[in-house]
């Protein structure tokens, strides 16, 4: 990029020819200068790079701050970390999957985790060229054909190529250039590979290459040959197991998202030769009953609670709420085996037939697991306060404990509601009315900050001993569930602000409020209810909580919650904190869950030692690349809700691919200009009908509205229509369930019907120009 004052040249690695931003140094550059030069220069696309490249100063730095913010709300831009970036263009520093090469042999990469609904995720070719020009050495790691990379994302030379070029930053895992499939067998001992995804491409495999597979083993390959002709060759690297058997389904999510399963034995010696904490640098609360609350199925338990009144005369009717968590960061120090690891893995991940663990067991369920009345060592946070919910003070200790009980949330809540049993009778008085008296006085303090309420039941698949579905439930939401979480965010709270308070960097948990985009789409569908968004950049929880209130007991409080939920960002890991909107917080970091979250293990690590408390501090190298952490684990954690998401849609449609021809009851949870997706709530789950087989009017797609209705008849779907579906197909494999549709579409609004009379003038006078007729069923 040129340097003289007042011109900024054209990147060097654009090929075609362009012309170069005449700007004036100083003076505030145009809207469209601004956005041409984000995605030009992703690397200087923060608003400090933004007003050192284009020298302002003073009122000019206020006015650019400004017009970020309003092509942000327009959704021109996005902001990610401390980069602005256009909508669905890579950040500056993204994780990549190398997943093969071009014609001259140049290693291509794709986005790690990539959004559905914004198409297919963008090439980028990968740069093996270090600094110094010279192939593997310098500071350029040199990577290959299956590796998972953190890269450093340019603008591409060449335009007829791949959008972007990559410089590798950091090597995250080394994986075979690898996929899985169904093994069938064929004539004369080859083989044939059934792919598992949706967008997967049949193989074959020659009779050498077969190894030990049998008809119907999930297997894993690796290509053996790309031909010109015909189908891919393949040769088979390991038997997974049969695909009907007991956890295969999710050994499917787990291949295919490349998530690590199996511990490395440093990793499993390092673990094993843990030893039990000692008192060193710890105060002895051994006789405080802090009691563990989980779900009856838990294996470990990574947090306890105590609570009091508080003594104090300063403070009538006020509470002290105590917090421990395990003190992992003692047992898993920075740069470890079982560090390393920890990272690749990011966070725990949780399917219905198995928990793939951040840590090794000897860690997770054993030395970190705060069982009852072992010593346990635990990093606790004692918060006080006030009568209304307002919290006075907090103190951080670095302890060793002795859980008084493991509880679950059932039996714990029915001793509440006055059915305690032998173990939770004598624990009434001292410990849980406490408990829940505290609950009552920071349940006032929630309900002053008012974070985002969206009523979206969370349903949990039961199996069988088999590992097959037996059946979908919806569990209770209990006082003792709202406690516990509750109690956990106040602790966070502090965690985030007493670091803040230290000057100690940090990993925030940061959620954005809605774009303006967004927002605007929300405002049209709550118009076609009689429901207002106010206008504005302004918006915050609360303004939703209204809106769910107005829907509530009536027809549309699904749809209303489901639309709210859709509208909002997405929460990730960042070093840079924006806040958390749907939380309502200001500061916000995770703390409670160290033994499932890398997150928290490096908050762990940033009190002890930013507080002095010992061993397994934070260090300065950790700190420097909190950018690229923050970035891993949060394309971690997609990774991991996308596989259990798809855990789920495999083993419903396993287990209703029984059923083809049945019919079921279901609602409209999705439309889109090709059909209605469909959800069984009895199962979990759902399915698409496509447009083409909803009849044979012309059905026409209306955003606002969120409906697909006829043109002829004026009759339709919308978004929470109760309907009758009929299975057609089902996929086990893909997770897929196509639907037809039982149900007769329903009268449209008037405001459907109106904008339809607009929309069949225009067609009409299209048509009539273009000399065509529409197609029959689908637009």
């Amino acid at each position: 990029m040129g340097k003289r004052p007042g011109k900024i040249g054209r990147a060097s690695r654009d090929a075609a020819p362009v012309e170069p931003l005449n700007i004036v140094h100083g003076a505030l550059p145009s809207r469209e200068v601004i956005l041409r030069f984000i995605a030009e220069h992703p690397q200087k696309a923060s608003k400090r790079e933004l007003a050192k490249a284009f020298g302002l100063k003073g009122d000019s730095r206020v006015e650019l701050k400004h017009m970020l913010r309003d092509l942000e709300q327009e959704g021109m831009l996005q902001k990610t970390r401390k980069s602005l970036i256009r909508p669905g263009a890579l950040p500056p520093v993204t994780v990549l999957d190398i997943t093969t090469r071009d014609k001259d042999g140049e290693l291509i990469a794709r986005p790690a985790e990539w959004p559905e609904d914004q198409g297919v995720a963008p090439a980028v070719a990968i740069r093996q060229t270090s600094p110094a020009g010279r192939q593997g050495k310098g500071k350029t790691p040199v990577a290959g054909m299956g590796d998972r990379v953190v890269a450093k994302i340019f603008p591409a030379a060449d335009r007829g190529g791949p959008a972007y070029t990559a410089r590798i930053i950091k090597i995250i895992d080394k994986r075979r250039g690898a996929t899985m499939g169904v093994f069938r067998t064929a004539p004369g001992g080859a083989g044939r590979l059934l792919p598992i995804e949706r967008r997967g491409e049949e193989m074959l495999i020659d009779p050498d290459y077969t190894g030990d597979a049998k008809d119907g083993d999930l297997v894993e390959v690796e290509i053996a040959r790309l031909g010109r002709f015909g189908l891919p060759r393949a040769k088979v690297l390991s038997v997974v197991g049969s695909v009907a058997s007991e956890k295969a389904i999710s050994m499917i999510a787990i291949h295919a998202h490349g998530i690590p399963h199996v511990f490395p034995q440093p990793v499993i010696d390092e673990a094993d030769a843990a030893r039990p904490a000692t008192m060193s640098h710890r105060e002895d609360w051994r006789d405080v009953p802090l009691i563990t609350i989980d779900p009856a199925d838990a294996k470990d338990h990574d947090d306890a609670v105590y609570a009091e009144p508080d003594p104090s005369p300063d403070n009538p009717g006020g509470v002290i709420i105590t917090v421990a968590i395990a003190d992992v960061s003692y047992y898993v120090r920075s740069n470890s085996a079982l560090d390393r690891e920890a990272l690749k893995r990011g966070n725990s991940v949780y399917f219905p037939d198995r928990v793939v663990p951040m840590l090794p067991e000897r860690i997770s369920n054993d030395l970190c697991s705060l069982k009852e009345g072992v010593d346990r060592p635990a990093l606790a946070v004692r918060m006080v306060f006030s009568k209304e919910g307002r919290k006075a003070g907090h103190t951080f200790h670095r302890i060793m404990m002795k859980s008084a009980a493991k509880l679950s949330y059932s039996n714990a809540q029915a001793a509440i509601d006055g059915k305690p049993d032998d173990k939770t009778g004598p624990m009434l008085e001292p410990i849980l009315k406490p408990l829940w008296h505290a609950y009552e006085v920071i349940r006032r303090g929630r309900e002053r900050r008012q974070p985002l309420e969206l009523d979206m039941p969370e349903r949990k698949i039961l199996l069988k001993p088999d590992g097959t579905v037996d059946r979908v439930v919806v569990p209770p939401r209990l006082d003792a569930h709202k406690l516990i979480e509750e109690m956990m965010i106040q602790a966070n709270v502090c965690a985030a602000e007493t670091l803040e308070k230290k000057r100690q960097v940090l990993i925030y948990r940061v959620h954005d409020g809605p774009t303006l985009a967004k927002q605007e789409v929300l405002r049209e569908f709550l118009a076609t209810l009689g429901i207002s968004l106010a206008k504005g950049g302004n918006v915050r929880a609360n303004n939703f909580n209204g809106i769910l209130a107005k829907a509530e007991n009536t027809p549309h409080q699904t749809m209303v919650n489901e639309m709210v939920l859709r509208s909002q960002s997405q929460a990730i890991y960042s070093p840079e904190n924006i806040g958390h909107f749907g939380l309502n917080l200001m500061k916000y970091a995770h703390f409670t869950s160290p033994i499932r979250r890398y997150a928290d293990l490096i908050v762990h690590r940033a009190l002890v030692g930013s507080l002095g408390l010992g061993e397994g501090g934070i260090t300065p190298q950790e700190e420097a690349a909190l950018d690229d952490i923050a970035a891993e684990i949060s394309t971690f954690e997609r990774r991991a809700m996308a596989a259990e998401r798809e855990t789920v849609d495999r083993l419903v449609a396993h287990h209703l691919s029984t059923r083809v021809g049945e019919e079921f009851k279901g609602r409209v949870s999705g439309v889109t200009k090709s059909g209605l997706f469909v959800a069984l709530p009895d199962y979990g789950a759902d399915g698409f009908v496509p447009i083409s087989t909803l009849g044979t009017d012309y059905f026409i797609y209306d955003e606002a509205h969120q409906a697909l209705s006829g043109e002829r008849t004026g009759l339709g779907y919308r978004l929470g229509d109760d309907v009758t579906v009929k299975l057609a197909e089902a996929i086990p494999l893909a997770g897929a369930l196509r639907f037809e549709m039982i149900s007769e579409g329903r009268n449209m609004p008037t405001a459907v019907r109106s904008f339809h009379k607009a929309g069949r003038r225009d067609n009409r006078q299209a048509r009539k120009m273009a000399g065509t007729r529409p197609p029959r069923g689908r637009r």
